[in-house]
């Protein structure tokens, strides 16, 4: 399946129409690597808390673009599954942190090992060389979605705390 012609520097549009197709067939393929028994929402929720140890629910749910209650029940059931553990906040009781338990980073680990081993099965009937090109222009792009991350979330939390940036 061909999804481009070879340009020497393709337009924006063009690269993202690409690389939305390669998200598509990621996602095809990561679907063969199965995620059970945590649903699309819960590996969110997990990923987050690997990165964000220790996060409130609020900080959750606004990371999930989702309600406290919602995200709550999200988080019971994968308390549930022993993924999740909550934890009475040493600086303010009535809040509750959220970690990863032992389980859940397994998990996570188990399943990263299985979507790589798939990623591995068609990165080898690559050549070589494109293979080189997917990686580099791979690590361009999460260069540059990362600081495009950090900079909404500097935006964000400049906007909630009232000062602004021109």
């Amino acid at each position: 399946m061909t999804v481009t012609s070879l340009r020497p520097r393709p337009e924006p549009a063009e690269v993202a129409r690409v690389t939305s197709t390669a998200a598509e067939l990621l996602e095809v393929l990561w679907g063969r690597a199965s995620t059970a028994p945590a649903s699309a929402s819960q590996l969110r929720v997990l990923l987050i808390l690997e990165h964000h140890e220790g996060i409130n629910l609020r900080t959750l749910a606004d990371s999930l673009a989702s309600t406290p209650p919602s995200t709550s029940r999200l988080c019971d059931r994968l308390q549930a599954a022993g993924f999740v553990e909550r934890v009475v906040s040493a600086a303010d009781r009535r809040e509750v942190q959220l970690h990863l338990s032992g389980r859940g980073r397994a998990f996570l680990a188990d399943l990263r090992v299985r979507r790589e081993q798939t990623l591995r099965a068609v990165l080898d009937q690559m050549p070589s060389a494109k293979r080189v090109a997917l990686l580099q222009g791979l690590e361009a792009f999460c260069d540059a979605a990362a600081a495009q991350i950090h900079d909404d979330t500097d935006d964000a939390g400049s906007a909630a705390s009232g000062t602004r940036t021109a």
